[in-house]
């Protein structure tokens, strides 16, 4: 398995040949949405929360929110297509389809996923934000993005997105 450092060398570079521009802030290593507010300050645009599920039958999904959004988990599978309940993926799992840990999951994992087998929903509340904000494969970073550059990112990575209404109103 290749490092992080080596995976997030990988990621930027095809962000540049894809032509997409980004942001990178470095910060201390945050594990939780309440844990990074600081960081959020700090960096403009939408802050997100990444959620790695699987359903009865062993498909998997990254749901993709705004940080605060209210999902409903009992509910989720109804809006995403999925085979009953949905249950979070183990952290093994996480670390060998999507090549992050735990606190650091991401859309740009879409990179380590070279066997599709992960479905991606991005929430469209989220997707009204022009500008979004993801840790660059590692929680010591937060990467911006624009929206159209994260759908282009994820169709070049085999991922074409599921834009879907997940959140409810706060």
């Amino acid at each position: 398995m290749t490092t992080i450092a080596a995976r997030r060398a990988a990621l930027f570079a095809l962000l540049d040949r894809l032509g997409i521009a980004t942001t990178t802030h470095e910060h201390e290593a945050v594990f939780t949405v309440a844990e990074s507010r600081h960081v959020k300050e700090a960096i403009p645009g939408g802050h997100t929360k990444n959620l790695f599920l699987k359903d009865k039958k062993g498909r998997l999904f990254l749901v993709v929110a705004l940080g605060d959004a209210v999902i409903d988990l009992k509910r989720l599978h109804e809006v995403i297509g999925a085979a009953g309940r949905l249950s979070f993926g183990s952290g093994e799992l996480l670390e060998e389809v999507w090549g992050v840990k735990p606190g650091s999951v991401t859309p740009f994992g879409a990179l380590c996923d070279t066997g599709q087998r992960v479905t991606v929903v991005l929430d469209a509340a989220m997707m009204e934000h022009p500008v979004l904000n993801y840790h660059p494969l590692e929680n010591t970073a937060t990467t911006s993005i624009g929206r159209d550059d994260l759908v282009a990112f994820l169709a070049a990575t085999g991922h074409e997105p599921l834009v879907l209404p997940c959140s409810q109103p706060g």
